[in-house]
């Protein structure tokens, strides 16, 4: 995961903007500041491919008698300001220890510090509903915005959804109305850039796109792509080692206990959604930014092939569409049936079964990643394993 890795992963997969995650581990940041050009924008650039300077912190701290875990975003417009950024953060934590440092500051304190080293800098709490490092996580979260950023919580204005939810997931709390929800993909390796992503229509520099996610401009932010929210790894509720998964009602009715072996089962995403929401599963709120979901098409080709994603059949197939059909989101969004089908009928059939929505999800559960099928019929493929929270240290923002 170094610069020209990403940017070439980037332009496969027709990402123009990509965020470049850790700057404040000191080796990488000194890897970015070789690679990347200034544009005076606000983004840099590596070849035809821009970047937009951040990183993801876990803030470890005490608040009201609890531990609190929460990740967070921190974009910021040039490199000066990330340096002040680290600096700022080495005093909490341990930086070179991690892509994304563990810090001892709340998320109050940081925001408040950040704004006053650069006003143009924003914080964007990360996959705000996974269970133990997150703002409403029901292991180590808050319950409102306003008990984690107190009087500053209006000064946040964008969430990321993470991979187990989607925007009607989030509709469901009122509080998240005046937040724009943004979608990454939260990927540990090239080939997952882009499993999750966001679609501008605007000016290709920084102010532009703060201006936008602090106003939720429709005309400028035209749509998310989103994982099915089921495949994401922590849907479900359930207990990894005991290989239960439960749905909500499910944990509900076994007093949130694993019925294996009687410990305290991981409440995932959905169940805690349903504990904080304010309004009903159909709710649809005016004005929000629309969403497609999608599935990573090395998954619909690997299906389709019945192999293993990360296999070298899996691979071949995937640079020779990409190089000579489209880039993969336009590929999976907009390509003719009947011209992705010169590339094998059951990969066209699987897009267009995923363009209609009929698939096949088995729910995601307590780290363990859910599984979708868009062919039926085919083998079962067994997702890649999890490599837990900490190795997924870089937030791409296509």
């Amino acid at each position: 995961m170094d610069i020209p890795a990403i940017a070439r992963a980037a332009r496969l997969k027709g990402i123009k903007l990509v965020a470049t995650g850790d700057f404040t581990h000191p080796e990488y940041f000194a890897s970015l500041k070789k690679h990347l050009q200034n544009t005076g924008t606000g983004f840099y650039r590596y070849e035809d491919v821009y970047f937009i300077v951040n990183t993801e912190v876990n803030n470890i701290y005490s608040a009201a008698g609890r531990l609190r875990r929460i990740h967070n975003l921190i974009f910021v417009p040039t490199f000066e300001t990330a340096a002040a950024v680290s600096e700022l953060l080495s005093k909490y934590g341990k930086l070179e220890a991690d892509g994304r440092p563990s810090v001892s500051i709340s998320c109050y304190d940081m925001l408040a510090r950040i704004m006053e080293i650069d006003p143009r800098a924003f914080i964007v709490p990360a996959h705000i509903w996974t269970p133990w490092f997150s703002l409403y996580g029901s292991h180590s979260g808050f319950d409102s915005f306003a008990e984690c950023f107190g009087d500053l919580a209006d000064e946040v204005f964008a969430v990321e959804t993470g991979l187990s939810s989607d925007p009607p997931m989030n509709w469901r709390l009122s509080e998240l109305d005046n937040k724009t929800l943004i979608s990454n993909s939260d990927a540990h390796s090239p080939s997952r850039l882009g499993r999750e992503a966001n679609v501008f229509n605007c000016e290709l520099n920084y102010d532009e796109i703060r201006q936008v996610l602090k106003t939720q401009d429709r005309t400028k932010f035209l749509f998310t792509i989103e994982f099915f929210p089921e495949e994401g790894k922590y849907h479900y509720d359930g207990h990894r080692t005991c290989g239960i998964r439960l749905s909500p009602s499910e944990s509900i009715l076994s007093g949130d206990i694993c019925p294996i072996c009687g410990r305290k089962l991981t409440i995932g995403v959905l169940h805690r959604v349903e504990q904080l929401a304010d309004r009903k599963p159909d709710a649809l709120p005016q004005d929000r930014i629309p969403y497609r979901h999608l599935v990573p098409l090395e998954e619909i080709i690997a299906e389709a092939l019945e192999q293993g994603r990360d296999t070298a059949g899996v691979a071949r197939k995937y640079e020779e569409m990409v190089t000579n059909l489209a880039p993969e989101f336009t590929i999976l969004m907009d390509v003719p049936i009947d011209e992705i089908a010169r590339y094998g009928e059951k990969i066209a059939e699987g897009i267009a079964r995923m363009r209609r929505g009929e698939i096949k999800v088995e729910p995601g559960y307590d780290g363990v990643f859910g599984t979708v099928q868009v062919l039926p019929g085919t083998r079962k493929i067994i997702p890649e394993p999890s490599r837990g929270e900490k190795d997924e240290q870089l937030k791409l923002f296509g």
